[in-house]
């Protein structure tokens, strides 16, 4: 996609959401012209200008949980034809926080699959991106411990926050955290080739030495028929309430990088 004005930008975004049929609630109220509805579906906004809080990530210095529901697409679940994936992320109170889409061509979604390169961009509730999510197209296989899987976090877009970054492992996921200088800050493991035996996965958030567990993602359980028919899944994040906002954001990152890693399969 060609860079241009911030308008430009955010009108090409809502297009996205407007094309694939999902449009943020607060974004309709907004264009609705009904104000008085807007704070019944959407989180209470802080004032902006927190030191060292890019813009649009201000919500998240009070939080310390995230759920994000990927939205189930019918024909996908009918006939098996991938499509762009779209994401609604929660607080724990059930209120829509952000909204994230990919935004991917028809040939890399049906001849990549999990292992398509991909851009999702996360919106706020009025319709503004506030992070960009980058893959580029690498190997997903642990016989090959070059070109391993990665990933950028852009917050606001085109301002890099960190990166998320595979490290090569024979049988358990390993990821680390990296801020925007490329310097390691948090390590990702998964359990065993990223299967449990429990209803939800975890994936463990830890220090660098490994020896505190700060926080964790969850591959939760949706339901027998969702599982077997679609791969739209629910996860949820916990991280520490005073982690670095930038970090937040990254880990939101993350999530997408394990859902499209482990749990994006074609049934």
């Amino acid at each position: 996609m060609k860079t241009g004005s911030p308008v430009t930008l955010t009108n090409h975004i809502r297009g996205l959401f407007l094309r694939f049929g999902f449009i943020p609630s607060g974004l309709l109220l907004f264009q609705a012209k009904r104000p008085k509805q807007v704070h019944m579906n959407m989180y209470a906004v802080p004032s902006p200008g927190i030191p060292g809080c890019p813009p649009g990530l201000e919500y998240l210095t009070q939080v310390d949980q995230l759920l994000m529901k990927q939205k189930v697409e019918l024909v996908e679940a009918l006939v098996g034809f991938e499509s762009n994936n779209k994401y609604e992320i929660r607080n724990v109170m059930g209120q829509n926080v952000f909204y994230a889409v990919e935004e991917n061509d028809c040939l890399s979604r049906q001849c990549c699959g999990p292992l398509r390169s991909f851009t999702i961009h996360v919106l706020d509730n009025f319709g503004q991106e506030i992070i960009t999510v980058t893959r580029p197209l690498k190997c997903m296989s642990c016989f090959f411990p070059c070109c391993l899987q990665e990933l950028e976090v852009q917050s606001p877009p085109g301002n890099t926050v960190g990166y998320v970054i595979q490290q090569w492992h024979p049988f358990f996921p390993k990821f680390i955290v990296a801020n925007e200088h490329n310097e390691p800050v948090l390590k990702i493991h998964g359990p065993f080739c990223g299967w449990s035996c429990l209803p939800d996965v975890d994936f463990e958030i830890l220090t660098m030495d490994e020896v505190n567990k700060i926080g964790k993602i969850s591959k939760q359980w949706t339901g027998l028929l969702r599982e077997a028919f679609t791969d739209s899944d629910n996860f949820g994040i916990q991280f520490p309430l005073d982690l670095d906002v930038r970090m937040k954001a990254v880990m939101i990152g993350a999530c997408f990088l394990i859902d499209f890693m482990f749990f994006e399969t074609t049934n």
